[in-house]
């Protein structure tokens, strides 16, 4: 689904007020449950989540980190839950490409086991002890910021830049999964990606903690092929709006745009459609990678324009920085 625009405003309006009453209560729960401790994995644990409820840019933090952690001798292993694919609701699954897809593992799943060994797994003890058993040293959680399940050693906090705690609402009155309030004393650091007011606010109540900066690049090769060309753009994510914004930037034509929710499960009608659109302008059709991982080969008709994806690699400012961060608190864990 997607979020609600008035989630997004500066100032709460009268839907937000009205949905208020219901979006405290969520909130209450939600910052009750960040309280407890959870159970130790038997290794560090770093958890990458957010705030808001929806996309902040999660999976190239934790695609980022877990380089880091590689180069630091390290041995990652990622730990998700899934979201939207089958295996999340049994026993763990060690995510393979080459034989799974997004509708059994999940579309973030298959980006991160590009980069190191995935467990999707919705009992989290359960997934860590799997991850032990692949040689882990320390686990890499996308999402779970809001989740007691495991004792997280890190917790980073993910926020957009453009869109910081949106209206400063909890779910449904707002993007929110508890108050800012509740939530800022759980965190180990915030990850502020990209500019923008909104995520300058929300990284200005973040007291002592550390804000690491960082953005989002895309590929050279990729910028190079979109450069001067007529596109036509779909993305199903958080903010579909960003990636149009990144592919205007590298000089792209953007001649249409298409928004979907977060997470939208593709039919063979709409990826038709969308080729036929490309076809009939003499464009490319380009999406993220998230999106092109749950659109199986078999939707794709072989006599149109094939969805591109346009590739992007999160750069922190100051990644000795992190590095320094992850050092300190992986052996604080190991103590």
């Amino acid at each position: 689904m997607r979020a609600p625009a008035f989630w997004t405003t500066e100032r709460p309006d009268w839907r937000a007020r009205a949905l208020w009453p219901l979006g405290a209560l969520y909130g209450a729960a939600t910052a009750l449950k960040m309280r407890g401790e959870g159970a130790h994995a038997g290794v560090p644990v770093i958890c990458v989540g957010n705030f808001v409820a929806g996309g902040a840019g999660k999976t190239p933090v934790a695609l980022a980190l877990a380089q880091l952690l590689r180069d630091m001798g390290e041995t990652p292993v990622f730990l998700s839950r899934g979201y939207g694919g089958l295996a999340g609701k049994g026993p763990p699954v060690v995510v393979d490409p080459a034989r799974h897809d997004a509708n059994f593992v999940g579309d973030e799943p298959l980006l991160l086991a590009r980069a190191a060994p995935t467990i999707v797994s919705a009992d989290r003890r359960a997934g860590a002890e799997a991850a032990r058993a692949l040689g882990a040293s320390v686990i890499v959680m996308d999402d779970g910021l809001q989740n007691r399940t495991l004792r997280q050693d890190v917790r980073l906090a993910v926020v957009d830049g453009a869109s910081g705690a949106g209206n400063g609402y909890c779910v449904p009155a707002g993007p929110l999964r508890a108050p800012l309030a509740a939530q800022m004393p759980h965190v180990s650091a915030l990850v502020l990606i990209g500019a923008g007011a909104p995520g300058d606010r929300v990284a200005s109540r973040a007291a002592n903690k550390p804000v690491f900066r960082a953005r989002l690049e895309p590929q050279v090769e990729a910028a190079r092929m979109f450069a001067g060309r007529d596109v036509v753009a779909f993305a199903g994510i958080g903010r579909p709006e960003k990636f149009f914004a990144t592919l205007a930037a590298l000089g792209a034509n953007l001649v249409a745009r298409h928004a979907f929710g977060d997470h939208h499960p593709f039919a063979r009608e709409e990826v038709a459609g969308l080729q036929a659109e490309a076809e009939a302008r003499g464009a490319l059709l380009v999406t993220t990678e998230k999106d092109l991982a749950r659109i199986p080969v078999a939707l794709v008709a072989p006599h149109a324009p094939p969805p591109l994806a346009l590739p992007v690699t999160l750069v922190f400012d100051e990644a000795d920085a992190m590095a320094t961060l992850l050092r300190e608190r992986l052996a604080a864990a190991r103590t």
